[in-house]
């Protein structure tokens, strides 16, 4: 009897902790990424000396020199959810729209503070822009006893929120505005007039015990660029022995090939998030990207193969969905013939990186040497973007196709 309570007591909790830092459906459908996988720091770099790690799918720091573990990828406009546990001492922090490296978090980006009260910027301040509780506000309400009919807008003072408890920031950043929700409470709406405009993502360790997980992002400003109704931003001059049309569901259909459709616009710095539908069995397809314009499939090609080899998930056929073509595999298959799958690519300057259902499967950064044709060295410059058809059996259908492009630096 006992025995069986112990093995009920550990599915239990091993279910439990599964069920950190996966998606649901809805929120794959609705746009969101993971940043973490709960395994491991793919996607991650980390700039000092910090032991960050993977423990019970948290990523997790104690000891080394101040500094981040940021995203390998960039971003402009999201909205963020971040779960934090910290140690009574504890001064960590969120830093978006950030250099690997941050000289100052008051003009580089922005850290979202995770400190005691006794901190110049308290849990939840933008530290050296808006302080979290504002200087006039006394009042104490404990971070265990926040009342759930708390109306909107309403400012608390936390008393400790390093308390060893998980606590989660709600972070919206689009264009010149932030604002922070701290356990589901309104407590930040800061306005940068001279806003950073785009950056990475990172976690800092400062000193004590910190925690992090269900680090998952939602990329915003998107504009489709398929209406549903006709090919109107696309062209078929290379089509070949393809065929395009839209379906009576508004999908942009593609049909036998070796073809390809194009879109009239270039795009340089940009995150992509589109559906596919791969009617067959490890049917072979791709999206390219800052292709030679008027050109035939001269890109970078992010992979749609949803092959594997002897049932394993980590062996793609062929490159694997998500995958860049002859540059990096997809470390998982993660999408099946025949369902609708989300697919999200971010390329910003030589780095690229690709999520299929929400699951970061690529990450890759182009370190040769320039050249026009992405084919055969980096191409920085914008290009179009295309959709392959490969054979004679290629028959996938595409929704939700929708664009959001970086700004440079100077915009």
């Amino acid at each position: 009897m006992r025995l069986a309570i112990l093995v009920l007591l550990f599915t239990f909790a091993s279910t439990a902790l599964a069920e950190h830092n996966k998606l649901t459906p809805e929120q794959i459908a609705d746009g969101w990424i993971s940043l973490f996988d709960g395994d491991t720091l793919f996607g991650w770099e980390n700039t000092s000396d910090i032991d960050w790690h993977v423990e019970d799918g948290e990523i997790r720091a104690t000891t080394g020199k101040v500094g981040l573990l940021a995203t390998t990828a960039e971003f402009a406009d999201y909205q963020l959810h971040v779960e934090f546990k910290a140690g009574e001492k504890t001064n960590s922090g969120l830093f978006l729209r950030t250099p690997k490296v941050p000289k100052d978090p008051a003009k580089d980006c922005y850290e979202v503070n995770i400190a005691p009260f006794d901190n110049p910027y308290p849990t939840g301040s933008i530290v050296g822009r808006q302080k979290f509780p504002p200087d006039d506000d006394d009042r104490e309400i404990p971070w265990t006893a926040y009342p759930p009919q708390l109306a909107e807008g309403a400012k608390v003072r936390p008393l400790e929120p390093s308390d060893g408890e998980w606590h989660a920031f709600d972070v919206s950043v689009k264009e010149k505005k932030i604002t922070v929700r701290l356990d589901d409470l309104p407590i930040i709406d800061y306005v940068d007039e001279q806003p950073v405009l785009r950056g990475h993502i990172g976690l800092q360790h400062n000193k004590g015990e910190i925690a992090f997980r269900n680090v998952r992002l939602k990329p915003l400003n998107n504009k489709p660029i398929f209406n549903g109704k006709d090919l109107t931003g696309w062209n078929t001059d290379k089509a070949e022995a393809s065929e395009f049309k839209v379906t009576p569901d508004g999908e942009l259909q593609v049909l036998n090939g070796r073809g390809q459709i194009e879109s009239d616009a270039s795009f340089c710095d940009f995150v992509l998030q589109l559906e596919c539908f791969v009617n067959g069995d490890a049917l072979n397809s791709g999206i390219f990207f800052r292709c030679i314009p008027r050109d035939f499939m001269m890109g970078y090609e992010c992979q749609i193969q949803n092959g594997v080899k002897d049932g394993d998930p980590t062996q793609p056929v062929d490159c694997g969905t998500g995958g860049f073509f002859r540059r990096q595999n997809a470390r998982r298959i993660v999408a099946n013939d025949r369902e609708w799958f989300a697919m999200t690519l971010v390329a910003d300057g030589p780095h690229m990186a690709a999520w299929v259902n929400g699951y970061p499967v690529s990450d890759w950064t182009d370190t040769r040497k320039p050249n026009e044709n992405p084919r055969r060295g980096l191409r920085l410059e914008p290009g179009t973007l295309a959709i392959q058809g490969h054979d004679p059996t290629t028959d996938l259908r595409f929704r939700k196709l929708q664009i959001a492009e970086l700004p440079t630096a100077e915009e």
